[in-house]
């Protein structure tokens, strides 16, 4: 007591004399970096971090607010989006502020497996749906989405099985809208491929999607696997690609309207096991193309070509922060040479040790993942000189919360029930695209909402929802250079 009564006069004198001295001059402040976000990456090619500024941009979430695995996305140049996922396409023409379901007026038999599409030309919405086995039905509307029409396509004998995908690109000389082969009823060629147990089949129309009489299945390495594939993909060139998944990243193309199909591979350097899910190549205004899937490591990868395919870069470029550590849904899209914007789902705390699989394979709780599961987030990367020999990767961590606790079932026949429910509840694929403007659209699904959301620990079994969600760029730079800085659309 004795000594704080001391120290207590000692401390009183001191401020008693502080005024004798005159004032105290204030220490001036020390000059300090910005700190950066730990939801912000800056990296090169090899996903290392790198001292760059990080491009100023922002991201606004819409919540779809009903189901939305394997989700399509499409943009009208009126602004009107279409988020089509399950059984009810949605759209919102205010900038995501509310959705409407149009289920009642696409005329659709909505079934299952459902793509969208939106012609960025004719502005032309797509609609298609599995029909069973056997059928497909292909929908249209010419005014966003007020009337549609559409036709049941027939397959053939041999049961369709999965994976229905439908993109549209310009007519080529050597196709079939050149060479007087036929007389193209629509400006662009549309082409529809999905898979049977035999491999993929991809056929053409030329008449805007209302049948698709030209076309056939396609040989060689798009023939293993069960045909399964990614995206369809055109160029302005008028150049087609679909990705087959197949062990090494593999693309397949046309330059001829879907007469005649072609294959390269590429990316041995970080190879792609069998079941990694879809791939997914861009194609930019002067008809370069990149090529990004997941690789051996579970990161982001992707290989370039600056001459339509014919030759693509054997050594990848690594997208993804090396702190991202496993992923899966990468997708991509690309405005003028060089500026491309990627998603996928991804984990920084995907395993206590070196051994991950997002498939859950030995997801016990053992020791050897993450004791409350893996949180997924959903990942935006940018790059506007991705064509440069050191190109800088800009990637956001754009959820606050996770998209999914746990593991994510890639392979349909061997899901995981024993941790609260189906892990499949994420389906195959999110989707990336850019409107008119160059702006970055995300459609995916949300596994972790509601109370598995905000809780501080959630399990696996708390993650198994799939509530659609879109994310697009709010303010920052379009991919389009002429568009330059994007400003808020609400």
């Amino acid at each position: 007591m004795r000594f704080k009564a001391i120290l207590l006069s000692l401390l009183m004198a001191t401020f008693s004399l502080a005024g004798c001295f005159g004032e105290t001059e204030p220490e001036p402040e020390s000059e300090s970096e910005p700190m950066k976000s730990s939801r912000v990456f800056v990296t090169n090619g090899s996903g290392m971090s790198i001292e760059v500024t990080p491009l100023d941009m922002s991201f606004f979430f819409s919540d779809v607010a009903e189901d939305g695995p394997e989700p399509s996305i499409g943009i009208t140049s009126s602004g009107c989006m279409f988020f089509i996922a399950m059984e009810k396409p949605m759209r919102s023409c205010d900038g995501g502020l509310t959705w409407e379901n149009t289920a009642d007026i696409t005329q659709a038999p909505f079934t299952s497996d459902p793509y969208g599409w939106v012609d960025p030309v004719t502005d032309r919405v797509f609609n298609i749906h599995m029909m069973g086995l056997s059928h497909t039905w292909i929908g249209w509307s010419d005014n966003d989405g007020e009337s549609w029409l559409g036709n049941p396509y027939d397959s053939g004998p041999t049961p369709l099985n999965d994976h229905i995908k439908l993109g549209s690109g310009p007519w080529t000389d050597s196709g079939y809208g050149g060479l007087g082969q036929l007389s193209p009823l629509y400006s662009e060629a549309v082409y529809f491929c999905y898979n049977k147990l035999a491999g993929i089949f991809c056929f053409t129309s030329y008449d805007g999607g209302i049948t698709f009489p030209i076309g056939g299945q396609i040989f060689g390495l798009a023939t293993s696997n069960g045909g399964l594939h990614g995206a369809i993909t055109t160029a302005p060139d008028g150049t087609v690609y679909v990705t087959p998944r197949v062990a090494t990243p593999t693309i397949i193309f046309s330059k001829d309207n879907g007469l005649s199909w072609d294959t390269r591979e590429m990316g041995v350097d970080a190879n792609t096991p069998n079941p990694r899910k879809n791939s997914e190549v861009a194609t930019d205004t002067e008809s370069n193309a990149y090529h990004v899937w997941t690789g051996g490591d579970q990161g982001i990868y992707m290989s370039r070509s600056t001459d339509s395919g014919d030759s693509w870069e054997q050594d990848s470029l690594r997208i993804s922060p090396i702190e991202v550590i496993s992923t899966t849904f990468p997708q991509i899209d690309a405005g003028d040479p060089g500026r491309i914007a990627i998603t996928y789902l991804g984990s920084e705390n995907s395993s206590l040790l070196a051994t991950t699989d997002i498939d859950g394979n030995n997801w016990t709780g053992n020791g050897h993942y993450a004791p409350n599961g893996v949180h997924y987030h959903l990942y935006i990367t940018y790059s506007l000189n991705a064509l440069d020999e050191n190109p800088v990767f800009h990637t956001h961590r754009v959820t606050d919360d996770p998209v999914q606790i746990g593991a994510m079932c890639l392979n349909s026949g061997d899901c995981r029930s024993d941790q609260g429910g189906s892990n499949r509840n994420l389906l195959d694929f999110n989707d990336l695209h850019i409107d008119r403007d160059g702006r970055v659209y995300v459609a995916f699904a949300d596994g972790c909402t509601g109370t598995c959301a905000t809780m501080e620990s959630p399990t696996p079994a708390d993650s198994r929802t799939k509530t659609g969600g879109v994310y697009y760029l709010e303010m920052g730079p379009s991919l389009y250079l002429d568009s330059g800085e994007l400003s808020a659309l609400v």
